[in-house]
């Protein structure tokens, strides 16, 4: 193999000049490649140099030095941790089995202390801040509720076991809470016996009311039936009556003319009783009387 000798007596040969060259380009990419980074929309870098803290980093491309600076990315995303089994008591002292979920992200101006206290552990995270506060404050909203208003009133339910856990962490909002769901609620069997119970007792009292109603109502339009039957006939009656009053009170009006007209011509009497004879003269008189319309001394 050629050897070279330089002018103060180093020598070396091509093939440890073509491993400097190697040398020289591994170095050369890593500080190319070593030196961009990008942080994603849903996350946030933690730019640390020498193992210090430096800034929080906003997602796109950046630059950093090799070797002196290291970047550690915060995921920003939106988690649910759920509770599976939380024993709960209601306010009127019914035992129920709960299942609850948190919904929450980082919040955005805590990156910095996520990484410094939790060193960017998400669960570890969760452990500390959030489990002991989800059951404590859980368990104080729902024994502010009956079991029955817990069922019937749930979203208002959520939204207080949500407002509970925000304050509870607000001196040490690393987490920003979004929603807190009270997903099942498990009641003892005697409490949903008797649930079932009441339900049935109400459905019939229910029945019983509709049934109330409708009697009511036909008892209505019976009553109303009978009175309209009532009025025709009493207004037939009163027409009747009113009627032959009428009727009376013509003939005693005509009979009174009648009597008025007599009693002022004698004349009418004879001519109505001629105008009633029918011209034959009685077979039998009695001694001394004359016949009738025939007087002949006129």
């Amino acid at each position: 193999m050629a050897q070279f000798q330089s002018g103060r007596g180093i020598s070396f040969t091509p093939g440890a000049g073509l491993v400097m060259l190697g040398l020289i380009g591994v170095v050369a990419l890593t500080i190319i490649f070593g030196s961009w980074y990008t942080v994603d929309q849903t996350q946030r870098g933690v730019l640390l140099r020498n193992g210090a803290l430096v800034e929080v980093v906003q997602p796109g491309l950046h630059f950093k030095w090799p070797w002196i600076e290291a970047v550690y990315k915060i995921d920003m995303q939106t988690h649910t941790k759920t509770v599976e089994r939380m024993e709960a008591y209601s306010a009127d002292q019914q035992p129920a089995n709960l299942r609850v979920s948190v919904t929450l992200h980082v919040s955005p101006d805590k990156v910095a202390e996520m990484y410094s206290r939790f060193g960017g552990d998400y669960d570890a995270a969760l452990q500390r801040l959030i489990s002991p506060h989800v059951n404590q404050q859980t368990k104080v909203v729902f024994g502010q509720y009956t079991a029955a208003r817990a069922i019937s009133a749930r979203a208002q339910l959520n939204a207080d076991a949500a407002g509970a856990l925000t304050s509870a962490i607000a001196y040490d909002p690393v987490f920003a809470i979004e929603s807190v769901q009270i997903e099942d609620i498990s009641f003892s069997q005697d409490y949903i016996r008797s649930v079932e119970a009441r339900m049935q007792a109400e459905v019939e009292v229910q029945r019983q009311q509709q049934t109330l109603a409708q009697e009511k109502i036909k008892a209505e339009i019976a009553v109303t039936q009978a009175t309209g039957r009532a009025n025709s006939i009493r207004a037939e009656a009163q027409a009747q009556a009113d009627a032959t009053v009428l009727r009376g009170n013509a003939e005693a009006a005509a009979i009174k003319a009648k009597a008025d007209a007599l009693a002022s011509n004698s004349n009418l009497i004879a001519l109505t009783q001629a105008e009633k004879w029918n011209g034959a003269l009685p077979t039998t008189m009695v001694p001394g009387s004359t016949v009738p319309f025939l007087d002949v001394g006129r």
